[in-house]
């Protein structure tokens, strides 16, 4: 047992260009997490922020538990919506997923454009 633990101590003092190795190897990977994870992530909650701030009266817009409506009034962060004829919610503008293009989308809407290919 002391024969081993002898030996990889001396294989470990020998081994000193592995560790620069490793500390390279390691800040490629940092480098590589920041271009394929954070850069992206910030680069769509950049967006979704610009869109949350062009909404304007009459906008359609998809909020984040699905219920789509028309901007009726808004007051700082609190957006209200016509979900149908005499019936108004009052959302929270960072719960908007999206506007809604209706010139973009067909008739079913975007799931019946996914059933059709």
């Amino acid at each position: 047992m002391f024969n081993a633990l002898l030996a990889s101590n001396d294989s470990t003092q020998n081994s000193g260009g592995s560790f620069v190795f490793t500390l390279v190897f390691m800040g490629l990977i940092g480098f590589a997490m920041y271009f394929l994870m954070i850069r992206p992530q910030r680069r769509r909650m950049r967006e979704t922020a610009e869109m949350q701030k062009s909404i304007g009266d009459g906008d359609e817009v998809l909020t984040n538990s699905g219920m789509y409506g028309f901007v009726n009034a808004m007051d700082g962060d609190v957006v209200w919506l016509e979900i149908a004829e005499n019936v108004e919610i009052r959302v929270s503008r960072a719960a908007i997923a999206r506007k809604v293009n209706p010139a973009a989308e067909p008739a079913g809407g975007p799931e019946s454009a996914a059933t059709e290919e």
